[in-house]
């Protein structure tokens, strides 16, 4: 299923991607609802995503297993209402695909660069508004490449 495609990237998923919030039931052992407090988000079916950097010519794909928990976007609280909540359901699939990207740098040949302009097209399908992409994407970007993203 094609997302998105433009002169640069194109991105494509197995099937509709499927993510959920996580409530807190009954039941739930301690650990259980921290885990579900610090990853809220649940992908509930299989997920195969390819990328591919048409500029590069490279074809990047990967596996995001069913169950797969992630936190949302990581916005401060200080910024909810210029640009949303973590939760807002704009930012799901796009903070889906950056987290798994971000914990697995492999999966993109270690581009950070690349990374981000992904998370970015999905926001832009997603109709984030062209001011809060340039934020997210700018944010994200510097963020890693001063503190998070590092070539082993």
């Amino acid at each position: 299923m094609q997302w998105y495609k433009d002169k640069n990237l194109n991105i494509e998923f197995s099937r509709m991607p499927s993510v959920f919030p996580r409530y807190p039931y009954f039941g739930m052992s301690e650990e259980e609802l921290k885990n579900s407090e610090k990853y809220p988000f649940l992908n509930r079916k299989d997920l195969q995503v390819r990328l591919t950097d048409l500029r590069k010519n490279k074809k990047y794909e990967f596996f995001i297993p069913k169950n797969y928990c992630w936190n949302g976007a990581s916005i401060p609280r200080v910024f909810w209402r210029l640009i949303g909540s973590p939760s807002d359901t704009k930012f799901l699939i796009p903070s889906l695909i950056h987290d798994v990207l971000c914990e697995n740098h492999n999966y993109v040949d270690n581009d950070r660069y690349f990374a981000d302009k992904v998370f970015e097209r999905l926001l832009y399908v997603s109709r984030v508004s062209a001011v809060n992409r340039w934020l997210m994407f700018h944010s994200v970007d510097n963020w890693q490449k001063f503190c998070k993203w590092r070539k082993k």
